[in-house]
């Protein structure tokens, strides 16, 4: 029986409704490690007096009128029912990394999700490991708005009293050139080319298009299969060193790069000789939209101000790894396949497109029919990688500083599912796997360590021959 509807309720936007389908009931799930024990009273109250239960998708329930839509409904915050206080171990396991994954990889597959009885989020205090773990529903936020949030609700370590520093992005500059220069006009012709392939592979990924099975493939009911999560650190400087090797490298192409080598290297582990190399797994990314990159100023998103808003505006592209077997190859050349690849994403449409034609289905042709493209298209590609910017200096919660900061999102239907997120100088990722598919993420995490390692040594090494090789040009030319 649906609520009945009040004039102050506010009305879920497309993609909020979208997530809450039953096909695509995604949880958002952030660890925040701690440097000191946690001190409940304290965090009880930063989180009283902190903008999260000041901001309106925190405050209010998710509410049904009689006709099934989904609304916003403003309601009194009792933390009690959202700070769970848990005093001991979580699991077996000494560990605290390993604990901590374990639980929240049962959490992952936990059928009751988040009680509808109250806002869709809580924070879990594991005292005995000395972290906290947040449980966001999808439909209150993306990445970047609830990374923002976050952010707003802590403190520089060297600086108590200063908010950390936003990293909205910058541009960048072209040389300008006239219209008719023939570098312009291939490079139209080009972009309207690789715009039509790209959305029409969309098209039919939604329709019936499925990558061949491997041993990494997941597909429909699969998000309802136990998990087992893993980590994969990495280190931030070392892909800066690695990013430098190709022209206007960025971290987004080394992580691909990462994501193409170790996966390769995976699939010999399970299967030697299997796979013909250029076999092809693909996996779907999102893509942040708004206009200002990275991390935003909430006071901002919650206004809508300078192109930024609050709630989920990205969109999903496609992205292809072409396997290669191990062993004698040039590290670089997953790196350097992933750039030409995501440059040419970055010239599409794709992304906008999946974002506009998800929101005129969720908006005209209903919320069952946009659930069923969106669970197909998870459903036919393989894997699922997302990046999201976090600080990169060192925060506090309260007066306790915070040691790392790692994410992941349950619900989805892929047997493997990447969230990396970087802080202070680190890079830590996710690796959340169905373990009856995926038995040893552990070994995967690793494979994807030694992949960014190897690229490494190869640009170290490449540098220091093109150094070699101008200080010979030098002394022969005096």
């Amino acid at each position: 029986m649906g609520s009945p509807f009040n004039d102050t309720d506010e009305p879920l936007t497309p993609a909020g409704r979208l997530f809450l389908r039953p096909e695509l009931n995604q949880i958002i799930q952030c660890v925040v490690g701690l440097k000191n024990p946690v001190d409940v009273d304290a965090i009880t109250s930063e989180v009283r007096n902190s903008i999260m239960v000041q901001h309106p998708r925190f405050t209010s329930l998710m509410v049904r009128d009689s006709r099934g839509r989904e609304h916003w409904r403003k309601t009194e915050i009792d933390l009690k029912q959202h700070l769970i206080v848990i005093d001991q171990p979580v699991s077996t396991k000494s560990n605290d990394e390993l604990a901590v994954n374990d639980y929240m990889a049962d959490l992952s597959t936990d059928a009751s999700g988040l009680s509808t009885d109250k806002p869709l989020w809580e924070i879990h205090l594991l005292t005995a490991h000395k972290c906290m773990l947040f449980r966001i529903h999808h439909a209150l936020g993306d990445g970047v708005s609830l990374m923002s949030l976050l952010l707003a609700c802590c403190r520089k370590v060297d600086d108590p009293d200063a908010l950390p520093m936003v990293v909205t992005g910058s541009s960048t500059k072209r040389r300008k050139r006239t219209w008719w220069d023939w570098r312009v006009l291939w490079g139209i012709l080009t972009m309207v080319w690789f715009n039509f392939i790209y959305v029409v592979e969309f098209i039919l990924r939604s329709l019936w298009l499925c990558d061949r099975k491997t041993a990494i493939t997941g597909g429909a009911g699969v998000e309802l299969w136990p998990r087992k999560l893993a980590t994969a650190r990495f280190s931030l400087e070392d892909m800066k060193v690695v990013k430098k090797t190709v022209a206007n490298g960025t971290i987004n192409d080394v992580l691909f790069g990462i994501i193409s080598s170790g996966i390769s290297r995976y699939l010999d582990h399970r299967a030697p000789n299997a796979l013909q190399d250029g076999f092809r797994v693909t996996g779907v990314a999102m893509v942040n939209l708004r206009e200002q990159r990275g991390l935003q100023d909430v006071s901002n998103l919650m206004r809508g101000n300078s192109g930024t808003r609050w709630g989920n505006k990205f969109g999903i592209v496609l992205l292809p790894v072409f396997y290669q077997r191990s062993g004698g190859s040039d590290p670089l050349a997953y790196l350097k396949r992933a750039k030409v690849m995501i440059e040419r994403k970055k010239q599409s449409v794709e992304a906008h497109f999946s974002y506009k034609i998800g929101d005129f289905v969720m908006s005209y042709l209903g919320a069952k029919l946009a659930g069923m493209l969106n669970y197909r298209i998870l459903s036919n590609t393989t894997f699922t990688i997302s990046n999201v910017l976090g600080p990169q200096e060192e925060i506090m919660i309260g007066t306790n500083p915070v040691t790392f900061l790692r994410v992941t999102l349950s619900g989805l239907p892929h047997a493997l599912t990447m969230h990396m997120l970087s802080y202070a100088g680190k890079a830590d990722m996710q690796i959340l796997v169905a373990k009856d598919i995926i038995p040893d993420p552990e070994f995967l995490a690793k494979c994807f360590e030694d992949a960014l390692l190897e690229m490494k040594e190869m640009a170290v090494a490449t540098t220091n021959i093109e150094e070699k090789k101008n200080v010979t040009n030098i002394q022969r030319d005096t």
